[in-house]
């Protein structure tokens, strides 16, 4: 996918009406009129898993909130709940080996329907606030980075995960299974399903992603000579590459943010190679995340105990050079090799977990975070410091009558910070937080619609149109800026939950001036475009006004069919419905000045771009504006079509547009023939009415109509 054009138009109609868990606290007095009341929410909720153990390092149970002394910056909590989770070490018993069952000669039997699959969450299944979720179970996830492992390191990886559960799982554990190739993927949520698991993990695709695990051209000395033409360095690609694994588990330590449970993220990689400083504040941004979230990250390397020829192993060419001759190319080797494992080691010493390297039994990591994990109490209090300053909360827990336990929890947390405290990484992390989200923001009012327009046979221009009221943006006018920007963030996934499409835009908007005068009586209309095949697709797309930080979210799913396969009926596009065209040069603002992709969408005629509706709410003073392709695949030459407009109140015909007849103008690469009306709407009373677009081929004998309902106001 590549995003087409991005831009802000101000139509001429009305706008249409349009993690911590916060605690409500009693109303604020305000300056605001009599009668006002102002409620805010700035109580934190702070959970603390804390192991308390004796002197042999056996867990202390039957403990109470009494028992516990808690502060904030030596400041003293209260504790609102404890829970022990106290979880069963016994080892589940090897399954038995079934007998193979006697081979009959039995008549054949009629073939069994088709298994369907059910699609996969994308997503770790999230906890209530407050809720223990998962009461005295050990909560672990086996994380598959198959971008960093070659084919032969993956099989090894998934040999160890299958000996754990053969051998090793024990009654507390629930596991889930992640993966990491071009995306973030969730194979299985936490499950006690052995056999479920076992069946996940032997069904990865060995060999997927690992052309990502070999590392680019980066001009040292240990690099194989191949004899090819020169390159260019592909240190900028790594440094990014790198990024893309940091953050990987970065969203999978922020997808178990809601299970107040210690979990424990077992990271199967062959080492991540950092490019000098480059990778710094992903990896921060990484640890943080884990600490935050509660998750441990044990870190194994698959390549287990590695002995490297000086000059490299049969898997690659000799390096050439002088490198070879003088030891360069060996020590680089080693140091390339001891970086990657070193921050394999960072990302577990600074989570509270640990490394598994240079070991054969891969499994023994698994074990590792298991037997870290015993049994321990989870604290629950709201900090007495409501200031959302995103500074760090020192905490320290204490047992009140018995000095010789040792207690293990973390020293602390970040608070909350306010928007307006928000660097440049945390707004781009917020968004891409939001856009995860399963419940949709609401702050701002958002409505879109995606059309599809053929291109080919097998390829569909599917223009996206997003309309923000622009009274949701009169916060930021009244607060004396000049300016303010919004950001938009969308993905589109197909039926398999696969990302296909991205859009990432920031766009500002006038708020001083004659145009933003009329703001609280206009829309904002932001629109980007894609190309897909036929199929099913679910988009989401999140919008953030960067001077008050609302945002909102509009997800919805849509069908761009495949028009080839269609032959009772004439092939027909979307119908937009519009009233508004806009010289392109007088957009609001403009993300991509492309002319040549501007101009490929066949919204834009003449210099001049058609805007969807999207609400089809409009007045009797302004014309409507219908727009759509017909299409006639084996035509050489426009094959002459009749269409017309009409218009119903329940099933009485109010008004109908003459016949439109069109004789050419048939597109030879697409096989499109537009079709263009131009209704004005005074001739129609005020109300709701049914729309219908009707398209008729004479000489094929075909034809096809499109109803949607639209609303005329005075």
């Amino acid at each position: 996918m590549r995003s087409i054009v991005a831009t802000v138009l101000v139509p001429l109609l009305l706008a249409s009406a349009q993690q911590t868990t916060p605690t409500q606290t009693p109303p604020a007095q305000s300056d605001q009129p009599k009668g006002g009341v102002k409620f805010e929410s700035t109580v934190q909720l702070v959970v603390v898993d804390t192991y308390v153990k004796d002197k042999d390092g056996k867990p202390i149970p039957n403990l109470k909130a009494s028992d516990f002394t808690i502060t904030e910056d030596g400041k003293p909590q209260q504790l609102r709940f404890t829970e022990y989770q106290q979880l069963e070490e016994t080892v589940l018993p090897e399954p038995e080996l079934k007998p193979r069952p006697e081979k009959r000669d039995e008549p054949a039997a009629a073939p069994a329907a088709p298994v369907v699959k059910l699609p996969v969450a994308n997503q770790i299944a999230p906890a209530k606030p407050g809720e223990i979720k998962y009461k005295d179970r050990r909560l672990l996830v086996m994380f598959f980075d198959m971008s960093s492992m070659p084919i032969q390191d993956q099989v090894r990886a998934q040999s160890a995960a299958t000996k754990f559960l053969k051998s090793s799982m024990q009654q507390a554990d629930l596991m889930a299974v992640m993966t990491n190739t071009n995306d973030l993927k969730v194979l299985q949520d936490f499950t006690d399903d052995r056999d479920l698991l076992q069946k996940t993990i032997k069904g990865l695709t060995v060999g997927e992603g690992s052309d990502l695990a070999v590392d680019g051209s980066t001009g040292a000395d240990n690099e194989e000579d191949s004899g090819a033409a020169f390159t260019a360095d592909d240190t900028e690609f790594n440094i990014f590459n790198t990024d893309r694994k940091l953050a990987a588990l970065e969203s999978a330590s922020k997808m178990l943010a809601s299970l107040p449970e210690k979990k424990a993220l077992v990271y199967f990689s062959s080492g991540v190679s950092k490019t000098g400083m480059d990778n710094e504040a992903q990896l921060r941004a990484t640890t943080n995340a884990a600490i935050r979230s509660n998750v441990s990250i044990y870190t194994i390397d698959a390549r287990g105990l590695v002995a490297s020829a000086p000059l490299g192993d049969a898997t690659k060419g000799s390096p050439g050079g002088a490198g070879m001759l003088n030891g360069s190319s060996a020590r680089s080797q080693q140091s390339q090799f001891q970086g990657q494992q070193e921050t394999l080691y960072t990302l577990a010493a600074d989570t509270g977990g640990k490394a598994l390297l240079d070991n054969n039994d891969l499994a023994l990591g698994i074990q590792q975070a298991q037997k870290d994990i015993s049994s321990y109490y989870i604290l629950g209090y709201y900090s007495t410091n409501a200031a959302l300053d995103g500074h760090f909360r020192k905490i320290k827990v204490t047992l009140n009558n018995n000095l010789s336990a040792k207690l293990d929890y973390r020293p602390g947390y970040y608070a909350n910070k306010q928007f307006k405290q928000f660097n440049s990484s945390d707004r781009e992390r917020q968004l891409q937080e939001a856009l995860m989200l399963g419940d949709p923001v609401t702050d701002l009012s958002i409505a879109l619609e995606p059309d599809y327009f053929r291109l080919a046979r097998d390829r569909y221009y599917v223009p996206v149109t997003l309309k923000i009221p622009g009274s949701d943006i009169e916060l930021a006018r009244h607060g004396g800026a000049d300016s303010t920007r919004l950001d938009f963030i969308g993905q589109v996934k197909d039926a398999k939950g696969n990302l296909v499409g991205t859009v990432r835009d920031d766009l500002t908007v006038k708020l001083k001036g004659e145009t933003a005068s009329q703001l609280s009586k206009t829309t904002l209309a932001y629109d980007t475009g894609f190309t897909l095949p036929p199929g099913m697709y679910n988009i989401k797309v999140l919008a953030r006004e960067n001077e008050t930080g609302k945002m909102g979210t509009f997800e919805t799913k849509f069908l761009v069919p495949d028009l080839t396969a269609e032959l009772k009926r004439l092939p027909i596009s979307s119908v937009v419905l519009s009233n508004q065209r806009e010289k392109l040069g007088d957009a609001l603002a403009t993300a991509e000045k492309d002319k040549r992709l501007l101009n490929s969408s066949p919204l834009v005629q003449d210099g001049q771009k058609l805007v969807p509706s999207v609400t089809r709410v409009f007045r009797k003073n302004q014309d409507l504006y219908v727009y759509l392709e017909a299409y006639q695949p084996t035509a050489d030459t426009t094959q002459p079509i009749v269409a017309t407009v009409s218009f119903y109140r329940g099933k009485v015909k109010a008004f109908e547009t003459a016949p439109l007849q069109i004789t050419e103008g048939l597109n030879l690469k697409s096989k499109a023939l537009p079709v263009r009306f131009s209704v004005p709407l005074a001739k129609l009373q005020p109300g709701r009415y049914t729309c219908q677009v009707s398209v008729l081929d004479p000489g094929a004998q075909k034809f096809a109509f499109w109803r949607a309902p639209m609303v005329l106001l005075p």
